[in-house]
């Protein structure tokens, strides 16, 4: 009850004000995202040509994260397709990363990029880690004839 009482003291100005605050430090924590994918990888391709699958890794966070970025298939694909790629990834620099490979035929692929706790990657161990996901991928299919 004495709780009810101090907002009824409180002025109408800065009620709004503390509304108007906490609405937009919601909006602006849902249109962050921590990272933003993109793949470009040839959706066909002959048995045994070299392919490249190129993985663009952004943030429009402020702080820096540690990332793991790793490509897993239902086609057990030797040599570079199986490397994992560990590094900081900050607003201002994105980061482009490279497979390339020789599939044998067709195959679905999964670039996964995960936020992990790892010191020495970051300049000054200034990485953060996200609360709500450290999990991105993205799929797709690659047509082998």
């Amino acid at each position: 009850m004495y709780c009810l009482q101090l907002l009824f003291k409180a002025s109408t100005g800065t009620l709004l004000l503390v509304l108007c605050l906490q609405l937009l430090t919601s909006k602006a924590q849902e249109d962050t995202r921590a990272i933003i994918m993109n793949v470009q990888v040839p959706q066909k391709a002959r048995a045994n040509d070299e392919v490249t699958l190129r993985l663009n890794l952004q943030t429009e966070l402020h702080e820096c994260l540690v990332c793991k970025s790793y490509l897993r298939s239902n086609v057990t694909i030797d040599g570079s397709f199986n490397y994992a790629y560990t590094s900081c990834l900050c607003e201002d620099d994105p980061k482009n990363l490279y497979w390339d490979f020789q599939p044998n035929k067709s195959m679905s692929i999964v670039a996964v990029v995960d936020i992990i706790r790892e010191l020495n990657i970051c300049p000054g161990d200034e990485a953060v880690i996200p609360i709500k996901a450290n999990r991105y991928y993205y799929s797709t299919n690659l047509d082998v004839q």
